[in-house]
């Protein structure tokens, strides 16, 4: 009996020291927060003014200011001369090549003779007229007016006659009149012999090809030939010899945000740590592949994207650069004026809503927020936040609306 109550003892002494023991843990370890505002105070901004500068980044390829590829004309025959070699400078109007003109010449030497002899036939009825004219005016001196016979026979002697009458005058105008149309029919033909020699003569000058541009010869190829698709190689390649520009394509996204004339920042990928200066020469309205494909999966909001050809001016010295190097660019969109902005880092995402947490008078505050532009720090709020009131930018999940805080940290 003694035995059974000495055990029960032991129990509850053990039982009670165990839970003694329990009560001092709780009551002298660290304590629990309930509330994640009672352990650390929060990180709050105040909504401000600024700028919006967005840096859009681009790749692109350096290609020459412009360009001149010569292709084989199959119907001038074949080249008889070429008047340059690679890599030989040249300017706009000189010469390249030439093709075979000898038939061409032969036809224009033939055309310069009939119009020689239409020319003489032309002086010789010039002539004509004018001793017509000459003739008319000494008949009409003699019409109407009488002369006395000359005649040995001794009965005419003496007799009057009128020699020149207006009937002689008449034909002799008339005579006159169909010089001047056939006159007129030959000045015609001289006309057309010498439209024919200027045809024949454009076409000769149009056999020797000439470059358009200032520049570098870059590659003749005197061996092309004309493939089965109608296409085939530049007999000769011309690159300009202005500063070299940057093309290639954006997306639809990038395309409205930038404007000509716009900064540009172009790093060719060969020059690490090296930039030159750009400006935006243009952004074209229609698609294109230049430098990539005109559509591309997978893009912003899931679809497809659309790319748009852009041109940049490189405004330093491009002599180090090469035709052909890739680049990339940064364009740096400044907005209009200064809006009111938040960090994205204080914006939460709630069915699809933007929420913020604004804390006024020692609670906080659950904002929906409208959203416009943004930059990589900062983002444009419409409507839902007021200039200088606190945005608790480090949300935790368990924020409610009207919970109290008791302490925060503000973030300049």
């Amino acid at each position: 009996m003694k035995k059974k109550v000495w055990i029960w003892t032991l129990s509850i002494v053990v039982v009670l020291a165990i839970g003694i023991t329990i009560f001092f843990m709780m009551n002298k370890g660290p304590k629990m927060a309930d509330n994640p505002m009672e352990e650390a105070p929060v990180m709050v901004q105040k909504a401000k003014e600024e700028e919006l500068v967005e840096t859009i980044l681009v790749t692109g390829k350096i290609v020459p200011e412009d360009e001149q590829k010569i292709f084989l004309e199959p119907e001038k025959g074949e080249i008889s001369e070429y008047k340059v070699e690679e890599n030989q400078a040249v300017k706009a109007g000189d010469p390249l090549f030439i093709y075979d003109s000898s038939k061409l010449k032969t036809e224009f030497n033939r055309a310069v003779r009939e119009r020689d002899l239409i020319q003489s036939r032309a002086k010789t009825e010039q002539n004509q007229i004018a001793e017509m004219n000459k003739k008319i005016a000494e008949t009409k001196k003699k019409v109407g007016v009488p002369q006395k016979v000359k005649s040995d026979d001794p009965e005419a002697e003496g007799e009057t006659i009128i020699p020149v009458t207006q009937d002689d005058l008449n034909q002799l105008q008339t005579e006159k009149i169909q010089l001047e149309i056939q006159y007129e029919s030959t000045k015609a033909e001289i006309e057309s012999a010498q439209e024919q020699i200027n045809e024949i003569d454009a076409q000769i000058k149009a056999m020797t090809v000439t470059s358009k541009i200032d520049g570098t010869v870059v590659k003749i190829n005197k061996n092309t030939v004309k493939s089965e698709t109608g296409a085939s190689e530049p007999v000769i390649h011309i690159t300009s010899s202005e500063p070299f520009k940057v093309i290639g394509t954006m997306s639809e996204f990038d395309a409205v945000k930038i404007q000509k004339d716009q900064a540009v920042i172009v790093r060719p990928k060969v020059f690490k740590e090296r930039e030159w200066k750009g400006v935006v020469e243009s952004v074209s309205q229609f698609p294109g592949d230049e430098g990539g494909g005109e559509d591309f999966g997978g893009g912003m909001g899931g679809g497809n994207v659309t790319m748009y050809p852009f041109k940049v001016a490189i405004t330093d010295d491009t002599s180090e650069l090469r035709q052909g190097f890739h680049v990339s660019l940064e364009v740096k969109v400044s907005g209009e004026g200064k809006s009111l902005v938040v960090p994205h880092m204080a914006i939460m995402d709630e069915d699809g809503m933007s929420i913020v947490y604004v804390l006024k008078d020692g609670k906080l505050e659950r904002r929906e927020i409208q959203t416009g532009k943004m930059n990589d720090e900062f983002i444009e709020v419409t409507d839902g936040v007021s200039l200088d009131e606190l945005v608790i930018i480090s949300p935790f999940e368990g924020m409610h609306d009207g919970m109290e805080v008791a302490s925060y940290d503000e973030v300049e």
